[in-house]
């Protein structure tokens, strides 16, 4: 499947590095990247991109082979190979499964806060169900929707992003997945752990957040065995959304790895 994407570069940049590329979580798109996407472009080429189900890409069943098999084929036919992939929680999982199963199309590989196994999305899994059973009315409007979405989302900020995947008005609809995320959720919820002998040996960055329970001790042997190479790096005020909460943080964590040798 090819993805939807949202490409940036330099214009009179060095072309010649590999390209950095983006990926969402669950129920985010391509653009919530773009505050890192724009500042990395003045350098490098980026790219953005919507994974199945999400933003304006196509939408089908999902798990994390399919998922890698779908940005693989995106970069590949936009001459975006080897390229350095940047993944966050789904997205980090996506760019795992992605370096595990085509290491030479890899550069190096950053994941922000989530580990290589099964676990955590429990909220998201609730989520997702309420949301496909949501009643939209006729003539919807953003106030409206809000107050909809506040009888079982508490938080503003995720409020706000939930609202990015809905179209309002007369016909108001969700435009992601929302059935095909509802039924994939043990997918991507689950790790389809490699076989003993898979491993990417390409330079490795996870960022944890601090007050975060997605990454932990017990996680670092299998983090070594897939990722021989990794490095942990932790913000100690950020939460999940790592790359939100602490945007100054992570874009030096970013550029420290994109320019080292």
């Amino acid at each position: 499947m090819l993805l939807n994407m949202i490409e940036q570069g330099p214009q009179n940049g060095d072309l010649s590095r590999p390209p950095v590329v983006f990926l969402h979580g669950l129920f985010g798109r391509g653009r919530n990247f773009g505050f890192f996407q724009r500042r990395i472009a003045t350098t490098r080429r980026t790219l953005a991109l919507d994974l199945r189900n999400h933003g304006q890409s196509p939408h089908g069943a999902m798990d994390y082979p399919t998922l890698a098999a779908d940005v693989r084929e995106t970069l590949a036919a936009h001459d975006a190979l080897p390229a350095t992939v940047v993944g966050h929680s789904m997205g980090g999982k996506v760019a795992m499964m992605l370096a595990l199963s085509f290491c030479t199309d890899v550069h190096s590989l950053l994941v922000a806060d989530i580990a290589p196994a099964t676990g955590g999305f429990a909220q998201s899994y609730q989520l997702a169900h309420k949301m496909a059973a949501l009643r939209l009315p006729a003539m919807l409007d953003r106030v409206g929707a809000d107050a909809l979405l506040q009888q079982f989302i508490e938080e503003k900020p995720i409020r706000d992003l939930m609202m990015t995947n809905l179209t309002l008005g007369e016909h108001p609809h969700w435009n992601i997945g929302i059935q095909d995320i509802v039924a994939s959720m043990p997918a991507i919820i689950g790790w389809p752990q490699p076989g003993a002998q898979i491993h990417y040996d390409g330079p490795t960055l996870f960022i944890a957040g601090g007050r975060s329970p997605y990454i932990q001790p017990a996680n670092y042997p299998v983090m070594r065995q897939l990722f021989p190479h990794y490095q942990l790096e932790v913000i100690p005020d950020a939460g999940h959304w790592v790359h939100a909460q602490a945007p100054a943080e992570f874009l030096n964590l970013l550029n420290l790895f994109l320019d080292a040798p």
